[in-house]
């Protein structure tokens, strides 16, 4: 789940999966994951086009059901914003190129492309020509499986019918 799109409750409940973190640290790491987030309210904000597995909405337990309900349920919201989509890879494709690992692509006013790839010890700087070309082809395979921005929420909705 993208931390950009995450209730706080939820990126709580992912940050504390962190054994090594003090209760203060999962505190900063939750108020700067929070404040990452301003970006999509502000003015002219970014289009942000998030594609996620289907998995990750059903990996859940008694104890975090309604954190994940909240967080489906925001997922769908933020999906009916203009400048945001939110596409899942259904449970039946079993393997995709996205499973190798999170990525994020962004795309600069002039045009220019930088990737970061998400790793357990931070963010990584992808700026070289062939490696974004690589991050790009994936990009494209991992959203050619995903449904539709509608179809997707029609999905979440399922997903937390019988939770509710």
């Amino acid at each position: 789940m993208p931390g950009l799109l995450q209730t706080e409750r939820y990126a709580r409940a992912v940050i504390r999966t962190d054994a090594a973190l003090t209760e203060a640290g999962v505190e900063r790491r939750l108020a700067n994951r929070m404040a990452r987030q301003t970006v999509l309210e502000q003015d002219d904000p970014p289009q942000l086009v998030a594609v996620i597995d289907e998995m990750v909405l059903r990996r859940v337990d008694e104890e975090l059901k309604d954190v994940l309900v909240e967080q489906v349920q925001h997922l769908m919201a933020l999906a009916t914003r203009p400048n945001i989509s939110v596409h899942l890879v259904p449970t039946g494709v079993a393997m995709h190129d996205g499973l190798t690992g999170p990525f994020i692509l962004a795309r600069g006013a002039d045009g220019g492309w930088v990737g970061n790839l998400d790793t357990q010890l931070g963010g990584v700087l992808v700026d070289k020509d062939d490696d974004l070309s690589v991050l790009l082809s994936k990009w494209e395979t991992v959203r050619n499986e995903a449904l539709s921005g509608r179809q997707s929420i029609e999905r979440m909705k399922d997903v937390v019918k019988p939770w509710i």
